[in-house]
């Protein structure tokens, strides 16, 4: 069942972004006078179709990964002389460049009212206090302390964890100074200070920005009290309940959920004599943590707990509310960032500097893409539009075959006054093709790999 949730979920995303794509390149064909074909979601052999007054077949197709719209052009075939101004190879190149680059805009355009909505609905976050400072790390060298709270990266404010990632994603791989504004509690004097970075993170596949920097995030602290129990878990062999707390293991008191954690992590396969309370009786229980196999050759033990998460302090919980203007304009702001952030990836994975093993394909996506629609509206909502934005810039690559390297050879007619050759581009459509196609491999290689 829950394979067949995400195989619908990942199909009405991937739907979504293709309706959205391939619509603005039949909206501004229609209104350059280009007759239009056939709109299809999906490749292959048509499941179902329809035809509207303009004789355009709207189609459903059996490989749902994309679509096209297909326009009236002399290229692919025999055009009727009366048909001939309606042909998309007959309009101006100017025309050509806007019905070509309406497909990565459209993408641009769903993802700014995504977020509109979301701004909207209303923004919170918590601050970013620094809870605990890795010794001989980033933050220790840039001066950074516990209870500071960091204010701004390099001049980029970071009122949330979420805006503080943002601004240390943009960071990876990259050499050279690092600079911070932090203030203390109940003060408003800020501070400046910096580090040296080292192709920071370049390496490393999922990076952890907060441990790669140095720094663990204040969160209050977590008594031993179990909140979940997993099925057929160690822990419910061993006849653990929610609601019981951890009080010992192997004699040695475990006062917080992250030493219990700790203890655990470091003993796979090991005995462990627990002592714990269940409302006002003291009992005990042996319990052997699985073994479970971490990146490359580490295994830690896991014994299917779950605990019950203390509230953050009020004080820390960053709220904003904007009008519709200032909401639009918080989200344009948004999905131009994040296309900007998308372009110097590319450009950073294209040098090394950040690994290829981030490359993800459709079944990343797929499970991406269910996660976040089981954690609520708000949370797919985001993840639609930053899908949505990396496919407009994907599109946009100068690249054969996309989008981008329509534009690219149009832009050269432009320039210089002609078409540019048909043997160069067809020679460019076979290297972009091979290129994509290769990029395509290794996404779903990485992909395989995770699983």
């Amino acid at each position: 069942m829950e394979l067949l949730n995400t195989i619908a979920i990942t199909l009405a995303t991937l739907g979504i972004l293709v309706a959205v794509h391939e619509y603005g390149h039949f909206w501004v064909a229609r209104r350059c006078g280009v007759k239009v074909l056939k709109f299809s979601i999906g490749f292959g052999r048509t499941i179902f179709s329809w035809h509207d007054k303009r004789g355009t077949e709207f189609a459903i197709a059996l490989i749902p990964l994309g679509g096209f719209v297909k326009m009236l052009d002399e290229r692919e075939g025999e055009v009727a002389a009366h048909e001939l101004d309606q042909a998309f190879n007959r309009k101006s190149a100017m025309q050509r460049i806007a019905v070509v680059a309406a497909g990565p805009l459209a993408n641009f355009a769903l993802a700014i009212v995504a977020f509109w909505f979301l701004f909207m609905a209303g923004e919170s976050g918590y601050a970013p206090v620094i809870g605990k400072v890795t010794p001989e790390s980033v933050a220790e060298i840039a001066g950074l302390e516990a209870g500071q709270e960091i204010v701004a990266v390099d001049g980029k404010v970071t009122n949330t964890w979420q805006a503080l990632s943002f601004a240390l994603l943009e960071r990876i791989g990259d050499s050279g100074p690092i600079s911070f504004e932090v203030k203390y509690p109940n003060s408003e004097m800020v501070y400046e200070s910096e580090a040296v970075l080292e192709r920071w993170l370049a390496e490393q596949e999922e990076p952890n920005l907060f441990s790669g920097l140095g720094i663990t995030m204040y969160t209050p602290e977590v008594p031993p009290v179990i909140d979940m129990v997993v099925e057929d878990s160690p822990a419910q062999r061993a006849g653990l309940r929610s609601g019981d707390t951890v009080l010992s293991a192997n004699g040695i008191e475990m006062p917080l959920w992250m030493d219990w954690v700790n203890y655990v992590r470091a003993r796979p396969g090991e005995e462990i004599h627990l002592e714990y309370r269940r409302d006002s009786q003291v009992l005990d229980t042996v319990i052997v943590p699985e073994s479970v196999s971490g990146e490359g050759s580490e295994t830690f033990g896991r014994v299917g707990l779950g605990v019950a998460l203390p509230d953050m302090p009020k004080e820390l919980l960053r709220k904003y509310d904007r009008g519709p203007l200032e909401s639009l304009q918080a989200s344009a702001v948004r999905t131009a960032d994040l296309a900007v952030f998308t372009l110097i990836s590319i450009k950073k994975m294209a040098m090394g500097l950040i690994s290829s093993k981030n490359l993800s394909g459709p079944i990343t996506i797929a499970k991406v893409a269910s996660q976040s629609a089981k954690s609520g509206l708000e949370s797919y909502i985001s993840f639609l539009a930053l899908l949505s934005i990396s496919l407009g810039v994907l599109n946009l690559l100068p690249i054969p075959v996309l989008d981008g390297g329509h534009l690219m050879y149009y832009l050269v007619e432009l320039l210089v006054g002609r078409p540019v050759p048909e043997k160069v581009q067809i020679l460019g459509y076979q290297l972009g093709l091979f290129l994509i196609l290769g990029v395509m491999m290794l996404a779903l290689y990485n992909d395989f790999s995770r699983l």
